[in-house]
């Protein structure tokens, strides 16, 4: 990683796009794999590392702003957003770069406001409806 996240001990502290509520997340390892530990509440999501840059990647190809799209992993994501592209087949990943099973979606409300705050890609902040582009 090129870009410095955080630590256990000194995670990156961020809003969501609505700048609504406050989430911890920062870098570590599970099970041999490097991961992002979101934190929101007393609850833990973990997404793969990978979604950093793919994200960037298919943003830069996408060239326009996208519709961030949140939504829990129990319900569908809507067609065209960020969060349908982050459990699509489609993806580099060929599949959901959530790791926690149940806790696996809300890539849309969560990664995007890192990738902001890493200099990467450009978010709005309305009440909803956000959408992001790289930079």
């Amino acid at each position: 990683m090129t870009h410095k996240i955080g630590t256990k001990e000194t995670p990156m502290v961020l809003k969501t796009p609505p700048l609504s509520s406050e989430y911890t997340i920062y870098a570590d390892e599970k099970d041999g794999r490097e991961v992002l530990v979101c934190t929101v509440g007393k609850t833990v999501l973990l997404y793969n590392i990978a979604c950093i840059y793919d994200l960037v990647a298919m943003l830069k190809v996408h060239g326009d702003w996208m519709e961030l799209g949140s939504a829990d992993e129990q319900k569908d994501a809507k067609e065209g957003t960020v969060e349908a592209w982050g459990r699509s087949e489609k993806n580099p990943l060929g599949g959901w770069y959530g790791i926690k099973k149940g806790l696996r979606g809300r890539f849309g409300m969560y990664i995007p406001p890192l990738m902001e705050a890493l200099g990467l890609a450009e978010v709005t902040h309305e009440a909803r409806g956000n959408k992001m582009r790289a930079i």
